[in-house]
């Protein structure tokens, strides 16, 4: 019997978001007073660190390549938690690596699954989770039935927690046969821009139609460089092919979780909102009055933000000393 996390490895680095699941399911894995088990593909360079956020044990699978495609992953953690008859609940981050995952397996098993939950009710019995839903306009609470668990967190949602675990290692080799895969992985590229990943950022600056055009995406990479934040965009910048989809939030880009979100020429669609209704303070910067955006902000400037956010740029650096 235990609690199980797959644990996202990016270029051999353990991403943030997986840390808070950990700790999302180290509570649980105290509530059944079980083990907490992080399953871990390849090396990382911070792997240390999951005991100290809440592992107990942790499972390195090896496969002999660096490239692991989403067969041998679900494969691999199907065949792991098959051997734990009484295993409690698989956890991940509801990234795109997870929400893709966690399905593959669950479906193995014939249970359902709770995606993108924001609060776990660790006190109820049995188990209820509150996720959003109609594209972040309502909430609803969800009661597991029966075992196990298969859950997705929201990053950026759930704290990590130290609990300074053993994180006692087991490595199991893992051997794939090339006929039985339905897909492999080539390659995998880096953009190597060094930019912060929305889905780990604690502030986004993000730019929309308002922006008018690419070059003036500028002005929102320096205030996003001085807040040591990450650049966002909505759909319709992107669509527009003013800046790379990787930067798009919302229902069709990425759901974020920062603690500031700075919406800039972004009317504020429902579809947008419901990438990053979930922050925790958003600011608006729109010359429209009457934007949808202005509703669910915490702060709204009716301006223009072409010399809102330069102007606010410069101050920022003589309060930052930068």
């Amino acid at each position: 019997m235990a609690v199980y996390v797959l644990i996202e490895n990016r270029y051999n680095k353990i991403k943030n978001p997986s840390f808070e699941s950990l700790s999302a399911a180290k509570k649980l894995a105290e509530k059944f007073s079980t083990d907490n088990i992080a399953i871990l593909f390849g090396e990382a360079e911070n792997s240390s660190e999951l005991g100290k956020y809440g592992a107990d044990k942790v499972i390195k699978v090896n496969t002999g390549s660096d490239l692991v495609s989403r067969d041998v992953i679900i494969d691999a953690v199907y065949e792991i938690l098959s051997n734990d008859s009484d295993f409690k609940a698989l956890f991940a981050s509801a990234t795109s690596f997870g929400k893709d995952i966690i399905p593959g397996i669950s479906a193995r098993f014939k249970k359902g699954i709770a995606q993108d939950i924001t609060e776990l009710f660790y006190d109820s019995d049995p188990i209820m989770i509150k996720r959003p839903v109609f594209a972040g306009k309502a909430f609803e609470v969800i009661k597991f039935t029966d075992f196990p668990y298969f859950i997705t967190t929201r990053p950026n949602v759930f704290k990590k927690a130290e609990y300074n675990s053993s994180g006692e290692i087991k490595e199991i080799e893992k051997s794939v046969s090339p006929d039985s895969l339905k897909t492999t992985l080539k390659e995998m590229k880096s953009t190597g821009s060094g930019q912060i990943e929305l889905t780990e950022a604690n502030v986004i600056v993000s730019g929309g139609r308002g922006m008018k055009g690419p070059e003036n995406f500028k002005i929102i990479e320096d205030l996003a460089a001085l807040l040591n934040a990450a650049v966002g965009a909505s759909r319709a910048a992107v669509d527009e092919g003013w800046i790379d989809h990787q930067h798009q939030v919302g229902q069709t880009g990425k759901t974020v979780s920062p603690t500031v979100y700075i919406a800039c020429g972004i009317s504020g669609a429902i579809q947008h909102l419901a990438g990053m209704s979930s922050s925790k303070y958003i600011i608006a910067i729109n010359k429209d009055p009457d934007a949808p955006i202005f509703k669910v902000a915490d702060l709204g400037i009716v301006a223009d933000l072409f010399k809102v956010v330069p102007a606010l740029t410069e101050e920022l650096k003589k309060v930052l000393n930068k």
